[in-house]
């Protein structure tokens, strides 16, 4: 059983047990020994004694109870989805934020290896073949990703 569930249903045992409990003590008068009345809410401990149980006000019952519920759980249930949202939330900015900086260390790795002049890169042309970039071809690409770089990873 979830868990908010279980604490609403204790929450409403709780309050029908506090509820019941003024309803059902009841007050009890007598005259003991020496003649004096009594009032008590536990039964005489004498057999020979006459008493009388007196009649009870009812507790002022409150009207909006049901209501106050209904609505504490509400506010409960909305909070619950509030912090999930939340982290969840979180959650999809800490990764979008890991994969930008992942994305902008391949970008600044490539524009280091554009601008070395130790390695040969290839390329693949429309037919799919591996084919040499031209130091044009370098230097466009390098441009490209500085102004990719200059957006994203500022």
């Amino acid at each position: 059983m979830p868990v908010l569930p279980r604490i609403a249903a204790a929450a409403l045992a709780a309050l029908a047990v506090a509820a019941a409990l003024p309803a059902a003590a009841a007050l009890y008068k007598w005259t003991d020994a020496n003649g004096r009345v009594v009032y008590s809410d536990q039964p005489p401990s004498a057999a020979s004694v006459k008493a009388e149980t007196l009649a009870t006000p009812a507790p002022a019952a409150n009207p909006n109870a049901a209501k106050e519920l209904a609505q504490k759980e509400a506010d409960m249930r909305k909070r619950t989805t509030e912090r999930a949202e939340a982290a969840a939330k979180a959650d999809k900015d800490r990764t979008a934020k890991e994969q930008r900086a992942e994305e902008c260390t391949r970008i600044s790795n490539t524009i280091k290896q554009l601008s070395s002049t130790q390695f040969t890169i290839y390329r693949a042309n429309d037919k799919g073949e591996q084919v040499e970039m031209d130091e044009a071809a370098k230097q466009r690409e390098r441009a490209r990703l500085d102004a990719l770089q200059k957006e994203h990873c500022a």
